[in-house]
């Protein structure tokens, strides 16, 4: 559905996007990550033909990015969420799905079926008839979705859709996503929200410029460094500390009653590691392998200390 070869951005002399290559299957729910300044907007910017890239090449439904008349009709086909919802403060909801119903040339019994199938399904038909100047952020949010789905396109690019919402309205919002993921729409997602993604998104790119990581979140986690196991003791003594540093010299912690040891592989090096526990007279009450998070794996590969 999506495809990028060398896609490249630069505005002056600063290089935003650095020959990003991806692909995007239909149907998939996709995240890209990264620091702000990473190119994630300005790359959902490029693919949603607001601004021309530099370089490289892209595909969007089957459209190829600048070819004669592709752009007007990619933006026919996808629906944008902006970090800021941008939203006319005096429109009433129904009034404004409906102008931009207009815009997207959709006759007027078109327009009428969906604005209110739209406000109902996100929950605002019974303020279809106040100003979204009234709404709360959560609400605008939620207005602001319904305008992206109003043509109903096949792809949607979502920036930060949950960014400065409260728990309530954030929760609102990813019950919203889950359902679009339900209905295989192809879901770019842009977000800072790492549980967010693990949990919408079918796959996940981290961006640094360039393209760190890409697969799905447990993909990435099974690939991290420092895979760890946790083994819970009655009690650490010495000569049980000193029978685990002699299998493993280094990522090895010791907290009241339990040790954590950084592993290459649990599976092969668990068993040893339990029967030097128990020889050294360790009474073992609980081994748990403990898998890395993905803000783990995000923060690794982008070479930050946990906070």
């Amino acid at each position: 559905m999506i495809e990028t070869e060398e896609l490249t951005r630069s505005f002056g002399g600063t290089l935003a996007v650095d020959r990003l290559t991806l692909s995007i299957g239909e149907g998939e729910v996709f995240a890209l990550l990264g620091p702000n300044g990473a190119g994630k907007t300005t790359t959902v910017r490029m693919l949603g033909c607001l601004i021309a890239s530099s370089g490289g090449r892209a595909t969007v439904a089957g459209e190829r990015i600048g070819a004669p008349g592709a752009d007007r009709r990619i933006r026919s086909l996808v629906g944008l969420l902006p970090e800021e919802p941008g939203l006319y403060p005096d429109l009433t909801a129904s009034r404004l799905l409906d102008h931009f119903g207009r815009l997207y040339q959709l006759p007027a019994p078109v327009r009428a079926e969906r604005t209110e199938a739209l406000l109902h399904r996100l929950g605002l038909w019974e303020r279809r008839d106040s100003a979204a100047a009234t709404f709360s952020k959560g609400m605008r949010q939620r207005l602001a979705i319904a305008r992206a789905l109003i043509h109903d396109p096949p792809v949607l690019f979502l920036d930060e859709p949950t960014a400065n919402l409260d728990p309530e309205g954030a929760r609102s919002v990813r019950e919203i996503l889950l359902q679009l993921r339900e209905e295989r729409r192809t879901i770019v997602l842009n977000t800072h929200d790492l549980a967010e993604a693990e949990r919408i998104c079918d796959r996940v790119a981290v961006l640094r410029t360039r393209l760190v990581a890409v697969g799905r979140p447990a993909e990435l986690r099974a690939a991290a460094r420092g895979r760890t196991t946790r083994i819970t003791l009655d009690a650490v003594t010495g000569p049980v500390l000193a029978a685990v540093r002699a299998l493993h010299p280094e990522g090895v912690r010791a907290e009241g009653a339990e040790l954590t040891v950084e592993v290459a592989d649990p599976v092969r090096d668990n068993p040893e590691l339990v029967a030097a526990v128990v020889a050294a007279g360790g009474r073992v009450q609980s081994v748990v392998p403990v898998t890395a998070s993905l803000e783990d794996v995000y923060l690794d590969l982008l070479g930050e200390e946990p906070r």
